[in-house]
Protein backbone atom coordinates (compact mmCIF):
# COMPACT_ATOMS: atom_id res chain seq x y z
CA UNK A 1 0.00 0.00 0.00
CA UNK A 2 1.35 3.45 -0.98
CA UNK A 3 0.81 6.10 1.75
CA UNK A 4 -1.09 9.22 0.77
CA UNK A 5 1.33 12.03 -0.08
CA UNK A 6 0.41 15.29 1.69
CA UNK A 7 2.39 18.45 2.27
CA UNK A 8 2.99 17.44 5.88
CA UNK A 9 4.20 13.94 5.09
CA UNK A 10 6.37 15.24 2.25
CA UNK A 11 7.99 17.76 4.62
CA UNK A 12 8.52 15.13 7.31
CA UNK A 13 10.18 12.73 4.89
CA UNK A 14 12.34 15.40 3.22
CA UNK A 15 13.67 16.88 6.49
CA UNK A 16 16.38 14.24 6.85
CA UNK A 17 17.81 15.34 3.52
CA UNK A 18 19.15 18.50 5.18
CA UNK A 19 21.73 16.88 7.49
CA UNK A 20 22.64 14.25 4.89
CA UNK A 21 23.35 17.04 2.40
CA UNK A 22 25.19 19.06 5.02
CA UNK A 23 27.43 16.07 5.79
CA UNK A 24 28.18 15.23 2.17
CA UNK A 25 29.69 18.57 1.10
CA UNK A 26 32.30 18.84 3.88
CA UNK A 27 33.36 15.23 3.27
CA UNK A 28 33.99 15.71 -0.44
CA UNK A 29 34.90 19.40 -0.69
CA UNK A 30 36.10 20.84 2.63
CA UNK A 31 37.84 17.76 4.02
CA UNK A 32 40.46 17.36 1.21
CA UNK A 33 41.19 21.08 1.40
CA UNK A 34 41.43 21.03 5.22
CA UNK A 35 43.78 18.06 5.47
CA UNK A 36 45.73 18.66 2.24
CA UNK A 37 45.89 22.45 2.35
CA UNK A 38 45.48 23.83 5.88
CA UNK A 39 46.96 20.87 7.78
CA UNK A 40 49.62 20.07 5.19
CA UNK A 41 49.03 16.36 4.63
CA UNK A 42 50.86 15.00 1.60
CA UNK A 43 48.42 14.90 -1.34
CA UNK A 44 49.41 11.39 -2.38
CA UNK A 45 48.89 10.09 1.18
CA UNK A 46 45.59 11.99 1.47
CA UNK A 47 44.41 10.59 -1.85
CA UNK A 48 45.29 7.05 -0.76
CA UNK A 49 43.44 7.40 2.56
CA UNK A 50 40.35 8.83 0.86
CA UNK A 51 40.41 6.24 -1.92
CA UNK A 52 40.74 3.34 0.54
CA UNK A 53 37.97 4.60 2.82
CA UNK A 54 35.60 5.51 0.01
CA UNK A 55 36.14 2.25 -1.86
CA UNK A 56 35.41 0.24 1.30
CA UNK A 57 32.38 2.43 1.94
CA UNK A 58 31.05 2.02 -1.59
CA UNK A 59 31.23 -1.77 -1.49
CA UNK A 60 29.15 -2.06 1.69
CA UNK A 61 26.21 -0.14 0.21
CA UNK A 62 24.76 -3.05 -1.82
CA UNK A 63 24.91 -5.22 1.32
CA UNK A 64 23.15 -2.55 3.35
CA UNK A 65 20.49 -2.33 0.64
CA UNK A 66 19.91 -6.09 0.75
CA UNK A 67 19.69 -6.01 4.56
CA UNK A 68 17.20 -3.14 4.36
CA UNK A 69 14.94 -5.26 2.14
CA UNK A 70 15.29 -8.35 4.32
CA UNK A 71 14.61 -6.77 7.72
CA UNK A 72 12.40 -3.84 6.70
CA UNK A 73 13.37 -1.64 9.64
CA UNK A 74 14.38 1.66 7.99
CA UNK A 75 13.74 3.69 11.14
CA UNK A 76 16.19 1.61 13.18
CA UNK A 77 18.82 1.65 10.42
CA UNK A 78 18.49 5.40 9.94
CA UNK A 79 18.69 6.10 13.69
CA UNK A 80 21.82 3.97 14.06
CA UNK A 81 23.38 5.53 11.00
CA UNK A 82 22.79 9.09 12.18
CA UNK A 83 24.41 8.41 15.58
CA UNK A 84 27.53 7.07 13.84
CA UNK A 85 27.57 9.92 11.32
CA UNK A 86 27.37 12.60 14.00
CA UNK A 87 30.23 11.02 15.97
CA UNK A 88 32.42 10.73 12.87
CA UNK A 89 31.87 14.32 11.75
CA UNK A 90 32.81 15.60 15.19
CA UNK A 91 36.05 13.58 15.02
CA UNK A 92 36.98 14.48 11.44
CA UNK A 93 36.69 18.23 11.90
CA UNK A 94 38.37 18.40 15.29
CA UNK A 95 41.77 16.84 14.42
CA UNK A 96 44.77 16.93 16.77
CA UNK A 97 47.37 19.63 16.10
CA UNK A 98 50.11 18.28 18.33
CA UNK A 99 51.87 16.49 15.50
CA UNK A 100 52.43 19.66 13.56
CA UNK A 101 51.47 20.24 9.94
CA UNK A 102 51.22 16.99 8.06
CA UNK A 103 52.18 14.95 11.14
CA UNK A 104 52.25 11.17 10.81
CA UNK A 105 49.39 10.83 13.29
CA UNK A 106 47.09 12.94 11.08
CA UNK A 107 46.34 10.31 8.45
CA UNK A 108 45.54 7.77 11.19
CA UNK A 109 43.13 10.18 12.87
CA UNK A 110 41.44 10.88 9.54
CA UNK A 111 41.13 7.19 8.68
CA UNK A 112 39.61 6.46 12.10
CA UNK A 113 37.08 9.27 11.72
CA UNK A 114 36.04 8.18 8.22
CA UNK A 115 34.89 4.72 9.41
CA UNK A 116 31.84 5.91 11.44
CA UNK A 117 31.16 8.68 8.92
CA UNK A 118 30.89 6.40 5.92
CA UNK A 119 29.23 3.50 7.71
CA UNK A 120 26.69 5.82 9.35
CA UNK A 121 26.01 7.73 6.15
CA UNK A 122 25.48 4.47 4.25
CA UNK A 123 23.09 3.01 6.82
CA UNK A 124 21.02 6.19 6.88
CA UNK A 125 21.07 7.17 3.21
CA UNK A 126 20.38 3.79 1.59
CA UNK A 127 17.39 3.14 3.86
CA UNK A 128 16.21 6.73 3.39
CA UNK A 129 16.35 6.60 -0.41
CA UNK A 130 14.62 3.21 -0.57
CA UNK A 131 11.90 4.55 1.73
CA UNK A 132 11.33 7.54 -0.55
CA UNK A 133 11.04 5.41 -3.69
CA UNK A 134 7.92 3.80 -2.21
CA UNK A 135 6.16 7.12 -1.54
CA UNK A 136 3.86 8.62 -4.16
CA UNK A 137 1.34 6.80 -6.35
CA UNK A 138 2.23 8.36 -9.72
CA UNK A 139 5.46 9.08 -11.58
CA UNK A 140 5.02 12.83 -11.12
CA UNK A 141 4.52 12.37 -7.36
CA UNK A 142 7.73 10.34 -7.24
CA UNK A 143 9.50 13.25 -8.94
CA UNK A 144 8.06 15.56 -6.25
CA UNK A 145 9.37 13.27 -3.51
CA UNK A 146 12.82 13.24 -5.08
CA UNK A 147 12.83 17.01 -5.62
CA UNK A 148 11.68 17.73 -2.05
CA UNK A 149 14.38 15.46 -0.60
CA UNK A 150 17.07 17.01 -2.78
CA UNK A 151 15.79 20.51 -2.01
CA UNK A 152 16.34 19.92 1.70
CA UNK A 153 19.67 18.31 0.83
CA UNK A 154 20.75 21.39 -1.09
CA UNK A 155 19.69 23.61 1.81
CA UNK A 156 22.04 21.55 3.96
CA UNK A 157 24.77 21.84 1.37
CA UNK A 158 24.41 25.64 1.23
CA UNK A 159 24.64 25.84 5.01
CA UNK A 160 27.70 23.61 4.97
CA UNK A 161 29.36 25.75 2.30
CA UNK A 162 28.73 29.07 4.06
CA UNK A 163 28.75 28.44 7.82
CA UNK A 164 32.40 27.32 8.22
CA UNK A 165 33.58 30.62 6.76
CA UNK A 166 31.03 32.72 8.68
CA UNK A 167 31.50 31.35 12.19
CA UNK A 168 35.30 31.70 12.25
CA UNK A 169 38.10 33.42 10.34
CA UNK A 170 40.23 30.27 10.05
CA UNK A 171 39.06 27.28 8.01
CA UNK A 172 39.95 24.66 10.61
CA UNK A 173 38.24 26.54 13.44
CA UNK A 174 35.18 27.19 11.28
CA UNK A 175 34.80 23.52 10.43
CA UNK A 176 35.18 22.55 14.08
CA UNK A 177 32.33 24.87 15.07
CA UNK A 178 30.27 23.72 12.11
CA UNK A 179 30.60 20.11 13.25
CA UNK A 180 28.83 20.97 16.53
CA UNK A 181 26.02 22.79 14.73
CA UNK A 182 25.70 19.84 12.37
CA UNK A 183 25.29 17.42 15.28
CA UNK A 184 22.38 19.44 16.69
CA UNK A 185 20.63 19.89 13.31
CA UNK A 186 21.07 16.21 12.43
CA UNK A 187 19.42 15.09 15.68
CA UNK A 188 16.44 17.42 15.16
CA UNK A 189 15.86 16.56 11.49
CA UNK A 190 16.23 12.82 12.07
CA UNK A 191 13.60 13.04 14.80
CA UNK A 192 11.17 14.83 12.47
CA UNK A 193 11.56 12.22 9.73
CA UNK A 194 11.49 9.18 11.96
CA UNK A 195 8.43 10.41 13.86
CA UNK A 196 6.44 11.99 11.03
CA UNK A 197 7.09 10.29 7.70
CA UNK A 198 4.80 7.37 6.74
CA UNK A 199 6.14 3.92 5.97
CA UNK A 200 4.63 1.83 3.15
CA UNK A 201 2.95 -1.36 4.31
CA UNK A 202 2.62 -4.62 2.50
CA UNK A 203 2.82 -8.39 2.86
CA UNK A 204 6.11 -9.96 3.84
CA UNK A 205 7.98 -11.53 0.93
CA UNK A 206 10.71 -14.12 0.71
CA UNK A 207 14.18 -12.79 -0.07
CA UNK A 208 17.02 -14.51 -1.89
CA UNK A 209 20.46 -14.89 -0.26
CA UNK A 210 22.36 -11.63 0.21
CA UNK A 211 24.62 -11.97 -2.85
CA UNK A 212 21.73 -12.71 -5.17
CA UNK A 213 19.72 -9.88 -3.60
CA UNK A 214 22.54 -7.40 -4.23
CA UNK A 215 22.73 -8.38 -7.90
CA UNK A 216 18.98 -8.62 -8.49
CA UNK A 217 18.54 -5.02 -9.77
CA UNK A 218 20.82 -5.75 -12.74
CA UNK A 219 18.22 -8.16 -14.12
CA UNK A 220 16.13 -5.06 -14.88
CA UNK A 221 17.10 -3.79 -18.36
CA UNK A 222 15.86 -0.26 -17.62
CA UNK A 223 18.04 -0.12 -14.51
CA UNK A 224 21.14 -1.34 -16.35
CA UNK A 225 20.78 1.40 -18.96
CA UNK A 226 20.19 4.08 -16.36
CA UNK A 227 23.05 2.83 -14.18
CA UNK A 228 25.59 3.22 -17.01
CA UNK A 229 24.53 6.81 -17.66
CA UNK A 230 24.59 7.57 -13.95
CA UNK A 231 28.15 6.26 -13.57
CA UNK A 232 29.52 8.41 -16.41
CA UNK A 233 27.67 11.51 -15.30
CA UNK A 234 28.63 10.91 -11.66
CA UNK A 235 32.38 10.84 -12.20
CA UNK A 236 32.01 13.98 -14.32
CA UNK A 237 30.40 15.71 -11.34
CA UNK A 238 32.72 14.23 -8.71
CA UNK A 239 35.91 15.64 -10.25
CA UNK A 240 34.91 19.33 -9.94
CA UNK A 241 33.43 18.70 -6.48
CA UNK A 242 36.80 17.38 -5.27
CA UNK A 243 38.90 20.06 -6.95
CA UNK A 244 36.81 23.23 -6.80
CA UNK A 245 38.46 24.82 -3.75
CA UNK A 246 41.93 24.12 -5.18
CA UNK A 247 40.81 25.77 -8.47
CA UNK A 248 39.38 28.79 -6.66
CA UNK A 249 42.49 29.26 -4.52
CA UNK A 250 45.25 28.68 -7.11
CA UNK A 251 43.76 29.20 -10.59
CA UNK A 252 41.48 32.12 -9.74
CA UNK A 253 43.59 33.23 -6.73
CA UNK A 254 40.40 34.05 -4.83
CA UNK A 255 40.65 31.74 -1.78
CA UNK A 256 38.46 33.96 0.39
CA UNK A 257 35.58 33.63 -2.10
CA UNK A 258 35.34 29.83 -1.93
CA UNK A 259 32.27 29.85 0.31
CA UNK A 260 30.57 32.44 -1.91
CA UNK A 261 31.10 30.36 -5.07
CA UNK A 262 29.80 27.22 -3.38
CA UNK A 263 26.74 29.10 -2.14
CA UNK A 264 25.96 30.43 -5.64
CA UNK A 265 26.31 26.93 -7.09
CA UNK A 266 24.05 25.21 -4.57
CA UNK A 267 21.48 28.01 -4.32
CA UNK A 268 21.14 27.90 -8.11
CA UNK A 269 20.68 24.14 -7.87
CA UNK A 270 17.96 24.48 -5.23
CA UNK A 271 16.18 27.23 -7.17
CA UNK A 272 16.15 25.10 -10.31
CA UNK A 273 14.44 22.07 -8.73
CA UNK A 274 10.82 23.22 -9.35
CA UNK A 275 11.81 24.14 -12.91
CA UNK A 276 13.21 20.68 -13.63
CA UNK A 277 10.11 19.04 -12.12
CA UNK A 278 7.93 21.07 -14.50
CA UNK A 279 10.20 20.55 -17.51
CA UNK A 280 10.41 16.80 -16.92
CA UNK A 281 6.64 16.57 -16.72
CA UNK A 282 6.39 18.28 -20.11
CA UNK A 283 9.20 16.64 -22.12
CA UNK A 284 10.14 13.60 -20.02
CA UNK A 285 12.85 13.06 -17.44
CA UNK A 286 15.57 11.74 -19.82
CA UNK A 287 15.24 14.70 -22.21
CA UNK A 288 15.33 17.17 -19.31
CA UNK A 289 18.41 15.46 -17.87
CA UNK A 290 20.12 15.60 -21.26
CA UNK A 291 19.55 19.36 -21.45
CA UNK A 292 21.15 19.74 -18.01
CA UNK A 293 24.21 17.73 -19.06
CA UNK A 294 24.78 20.02 -22.05
CA UNK A 295 24.45 23.10 -19.83
CA UNK A 296 27.18 21.68 -17.56
CA UNK A 297 29.48 21.19 -20.54
CA UNK A 298 29.03 24.82 -21.55
CA UNK A 299 29.77 25.97 -17.98
CA UNK A 300 32.95 23.97 -17.43
CA UNK A 301 34.28 24.68 -20.92
CA UNK A 302 33.91 28.37 -20.08
CA UNK A 303 35.86 27.91 -16.84
CA UNK A 304 38.90 26.78 -18.85
CA UNK A 305 39.27 30.33 -20.19
CA UNK A 306 39.32 31.98 -16.76
CA UNK A 307 42.30 33.20 -14.78
CA UNK A 308 43.32 35.11 -11.69
CA UNK A 309 40.68 37.50 -10.38
CA UNK A 310 37.81 36.43 -12.67
CA UNK A 311 35.22 36.63 -9.92
CA UNK A 312 32.20 37.68 -12.01
CA UNK A 313 32.85 35.15 -14.77
CA UNK A 314 33.32 32.24 -12.38
CA UNK A 315 30.15 33.30 -10.54
CA UNK A 316 28.35 32.85 -13.86
CA UNK A 317 29.98 29.43 -14.28
CA UNK A 318 28.79 28.44 -10.80
CA UNK A 319 25.26 29.68 -11.50
CA UNK A 320 24.94 27.79 -14.81
CA UNK A 321 26.46 24.56 -13.51
CA UNK A 322 24.28 24.92 -10.39
CA UNK A 323 21.14 25.11 -12.52
CA UNK A 324 22.22 21.84 -14.16
CA UNK A 325 22.89 20.35 -10.72
CA UNK A 326 19.18 20.53 -9.89
CA UNK A 327 18.43 18.07 -12.68
CA UNK A 328 21.34 15.81 -11.69
CA UNK A 329 19.94 15.54 -8.17
CA UNK A 330 16.19 15.30 -8.76
CA UNK A 331 15.73 13.39 -12.03
CA UNK A 332 17.95 10.26 -11.85
CA UNK A 333 16.55 9.05 -8.48
CA UNK A 334 13.02 9.68 -9.76
CA UNK A 335 13.84 7.71 -12.92
CA UNK A 336 15.16 4.91 -10.74
CA UNK A 337 11.97 4.93 -8.65
CA UNK A 338 10.00 4.63 -11.91
CA UNK A 339 12.13 1.68 -13.01
CA UNK A 340 11.55 -0.06 -9.66
CA UNK A 341 7.78 0.46 -9.74
CA UNK A 342 7.42 -0.40 -13.46
CA UNK A 343 9.19 -3.71 -12.85
CA UNK A 344 7.11 -4.46 -9.74
CA UNK A 345 10.26 -4.65 -7.61
CA UNK A 346 9.12 -2.54 -4.67
CA UNK A 347 10.28 -5.21 -2.23
CA UNK A 348 13.81 -4.84 -3.66
CA UNK A 349 14.02 -1.04 -3.39
CA UNK A 350 16.88 -1.25 -0.88
CA UNK A 351 18.96 -3.39 -3.24
CA UNK A 352 18.39 -0.92 -6.06
CA UNK A 353 19.47 2.05 -3.98
CA UNK A 354 22.36 0.10 -2.50
CA UNK A 355 23.72 -0.33 -6.03
CA UNK A 356 22.88 3.32 -6.79
CA UNK A 357 24.75 4.76 -3.83
CA UNK A 358 27.61 2.34 -4.56
CA UNK A 359 27.97 4.04 -7.95
CA UNK A 360 27.86 7.51 -6.38
CA UNK A 361 30.56 6.71 -3.84
CA UNK A 362 32.73 4.84 -6.31
CA UNK A 363 32.75 7.94 -8.49
CA UNK A 364 33.74 10.16 -5.56
CA UNK A 365 36.40 7.68 -4.47
CA UNK A 366 37.94 7.60 -7.94
CA UNK A 367 37.83 11.40 -8.19
CA UNK A 368 39.84 11.83 -4.98
CA UNK A 369 41.96 8.70 -5.17
CA UNK A 370 43.03 9.17 -8.79
CA UNK A 371 42.84 12.91 -9.43
CA UNK A 372 44.79 14.12 -6.38
CA UNK A 373 47.79 11.77 -6.75
CA UNK A 374 47.81 12.35 -10.52
CA UNK A 375 47.88 16.11 -10.02
CA UNK A 376 50.77 15.69 -7.59
CA UNK A 377 52.58 13.52 -10.13
CA UNK A 378 52.07 16.16 -12.84
CA UNK A 379 53.64 18.80 -10.62
CA UNK A 380 50.65 20.63 -9.16
CA UNK A 381 51.33 21.93 -5.65
CA UNK A 382 48.52 23.51 -3.61
CA UNK A 383 49.33 27.14 -2.88
CA UNK A 384 51.68 27.50 -5.89
CA UNK A 385 49.83 29.20 -8.79
CA UNK A 386 52.78 28.58 -11.14
CA UNK A 387 51.96 24.84 -11.14
CA UNK A 388 48.25 25.22 -11.85
CA UNK A 389 48.02 24.09 -15.51
CA UNK A 390 47.24 20.40 -14.77
CA UNK A 391 44.41 21.58 -12.52
CA UNK A 392 42.71 23.28 -15.50
CA UNK A 393 42.57 20.01 -17.42
CA UNK A 394 41.32 17.99 -14.45
CA UNK A 395 38.75 20.55 -13.27
CA UNK A 396 37.44 21.87 -16.62
CA UNK A 397 38.06 19.64 -19.62
CA UNK A 398 37.92 16.10 -18.25
CA UNK A 399 34.43 16.63 -16.75
CA UNK A 400 33.25 17.99 -20.11
CA UNK A 401 34.42 14.85 -21.90
CA UNK A 402 32.72 12.60 -19.36
CA UNK A 403 29.48 14.60 -19.47
CA UNK A 404 29.39 14.27 -23.26
CA UNK A 405 29.92 10.53 -22.96
CA UNK A 406 27.02 10.34 -20.49
CA UNK A 407 24.83 12.38 -22.85
CA UNK A 408 25.59 9.98 -25.70
CA UNK A 409 24.70 7.02 -23.50
CA UNK A 410 21.45 8.70 -22.45
CA UNK A 411 20.51 9.28 -26.09
CA UNK A 412 20.65 5.54 -26.64
CA UNK A 413 17.90 4.93 -24.10
CA UNK A 414 14.80 4.14 -26.17
CA UNK A 415 12.36 6.99 -26.89
CA UNK A 416 14.39 9.50 -24.86
CA UNK A 417 12.36 12.51 -25.95
CA UNK A 418 9.03 10.83 -26.64
CA UNK A 419 8.00 9.25 -23.37
CA UNK A 420 7.21 11.31 -20.25
CA UNK A 421 7.37 8.11 -18.17
CA UNK A 422 11.08 8.58 -17.56
CA UNK A 423 12.59 5.14 -18.18
CA UNK A 424 11.53 2.96 -21.10
CA UNK A 425 10.90 -0.70 -20.55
Amino acid sequence: MTPRLTGTTLFAYAALGLPLGAAALPMYVHLPNLYGGTLGMNLAVLGLVLLSARMADAFIDPLIGALNDRFRCPRAMIATGMVLLIAGVLLAFNPPHSGGRGGADLWLWLASALVPIYLGYSLASVSYLAWGSLLGSTQHERTRVSAAREGFGLAGVVLASVLPTVVAAQVDEGLARFSVMFAIAAAVCATITLAGAPLPSGPATAHPPAVRAMLAPFSNVAFRKLFGVFMLNGIASALPATLVLFFVADALQLPAEGGFFLAVYFIAGAASLPVWVAVSRRIGKPAAWLAAMLASVVAFAGAFALGAGDLASFTAVCALSGLALGADLALPPAMLADAIRDAGHEERAGAYFGAWTFATKLNLALAAGVALPLLALLGYRPGDPSTVQPLYYAYCLLPCALKLAAACALLKINACAASPRGVPT
